[in-house]
């Protein structure tokens, strides 16, 4: 009897180890998958850049977007993920500060089945927040100029956001009850406001703006592909806000918090966000930029709230979010700011919208380990840090490097052609010429059509 009961035992134990390794080795598929999926927002940030530039410019904005990419993954093994694991108190270390490189966990490690593939996707997340301001400044910023920029926001600045109010022990979410489970703030509220910070010391394109401080329309060159690139962005926000989400083998889904939630509540809320933002910039401008980018808008608008909110209310919020933003691109431009893509209104506005209406729609909604609920007044603190923490480093930074001569592309060399000059390959054949390439077009119709 006792060696059939000890048997038992053994055969107990095996089958829980193995089910413990199943659920394992579930969790590590999921985020590898996650973070493939995110590769596609690259994709698209590639084509809708490249579209959204004039002939003379396609490569330059491609290349300057694949170094991006590139220069984030080393920068955010270095210093990234130690800032994410070590600022969660402020501007200093906490003293269980982790995540250096040369630990053993950051490297292939039989007993640790975590560490790489979330490495991974916030990895991706950091390429993703360079990526946004990336088409903001399409066309006259220089290429290393840019990198140091983006290194900047993608491995420091945005990740600091990150362990403050994107971390279960944020100073942010335990002081203030901070809830942004789509990162509406520490992505895109940082990236957008970083970008115009950037925008300011950069200037804009040369032919942007008559003396008299009207504007031109400067044409993308392929709105087709600059529109199958906004929808690549989409598909790659899915394995974006998948990650999002930590898969507990064998226990219940929790949010970026410690939060209870599922993947249904996520596939609702995104789909909902999405349509609203699609009618709402539809019903504005009538123009397929805007409604594509409201897809985009709409998603941003309902992300703090994802897990949470009931699917009608993020198909209003995104409603909301498509019809307003396209006004914010106007006023900008009136203010004499040539933001190419719209970065800061999708990303900027729009992740402000969400961030501030989870303080409104999700008020009071409980928080885990004794943290405040959920409160509008949580949620301002929590934008107001996000614009600030993203719009000072961009700024000064650029201010900087505008000092140095490594910010701006001369007037003359915007005027030839950065492919032929920087790259140097034309993006086509000389005999075909897909798109506009004038600088002069009056901008009145793209105007008042978000108007």
């Amino acid at each position: 009897m006792e060696q059939e009961l000890a048997a038992l035992t053994e055969r107990l134990a095996a089958l829980e180890s193995a089910s413990a390794m199943s659920g394992t080795i579930n969790s590590e598929i999921f985020y590898w998958w996650c973070t493939a999926l995110m590769i596609a927002i690259h994709a698209g940030f590639l084509a809708y850049e490249m579209g959204a530039s004039r002939v003379k410019n396609v490569l330059a904005s491609g290349i300057k977007n694949i170094l991006a990419f590139a220069f984030m993954v080393p920068t955010f093994y270095f210093f990234g993920w130690y800032i994410y694991l070590s600022f969660y108190n402020g501007f200093l270390p906490a003293e269980d500060a982790s995540g250096w490189p040369w630990e053993m966990s950051m490297g292939p490690n039989l007993a640790d089945n975590a560490t790489g593939i979330f490495w991974a996707a916030f990895t991706l997340f950091a390429a993703t927040t360079a990526s946004i301001f990336s088409g903001a400044v399409i066309e006259r910023i220089q290429t290393a100029g840019f990198l140091i920029l983006a290194i900047l926001l993608g491995s420091v600045v945005w990740i600091l956001g990150g362990a403050w109010g994107w971390h279960p022990t944020g100073w942010l979410t335990v002081k203030f009850g901070y809830h942004d489970v789509g990162a509406a703030g520490v992505v895109h509220m940082v990236a957008g406001f970083f970008a115009l910070g950037v925008l300011l010391n950069l200037g804009p394109r040369v032919g942007k703006f008559n003396a008299d401080g009207s504007a031109n329309a400067i044409l993308a060159h392929n709105i087709p592909f600059t529109i199958t690139g906004l929808m690549l962005i989409i598909v790659g926000f899915f394995g974006f806000l998948g990650g999002c989400i930590i898969y507990m083998p064998g226990e219940q889904w929790i949010n970026i918090y410690g939060q209870p939630t599922t993947l249904s509540a996520f596939a609702f809320n995104t789909l909902m966000g999405m349509a609203g933002g699609i009618i709402g910039a539809w019903v504005k401008t009538r123009d397929p930029f805007w409604m594509m980018s409201g897809a985009l808008i709409g998603i941003f608008a309902a992300a703090s709230g994802l897990d949470v909110y009931y699917p009608p209310v993020a198909f209003v919020l995104g409603t909301f979010g498509g019809f307003v933003v396209p006004m914010v691109a106007v006023w900008l431009e009136k203010m004499g700011i040539d933001d190419a893509v719209g970065a800061f209104p999708v990303h900027g506005i729009g992740g402000l919208i969400g961030v501030i209406s989870c303080g409104i729609f999700a008020a009071g909604y409980p928080n885990v380990d004794g943290m405040p609920p959920v409160s509008l007044w949580g949620q301002i603190v929590g934008a107001a840090t996000m614009a600030v923490l993203g719009f000072v480093p961009g700024y000064i930074a650029s201010f900087i490097l505008k000092v140095l001569g490594l910010l701006r592309v001369p007037d003359h060399i915007q005027e030839k052609g950065l492919d032929i000059v920087k790259v140097p390959v034309a993006a086509y054949p000389e005999n075909f010429i897909p798109g506009p390439v004038n600088t002069a077009t009056p901008a009145g119709a793209s105007a008042a059509a978000a108007e």
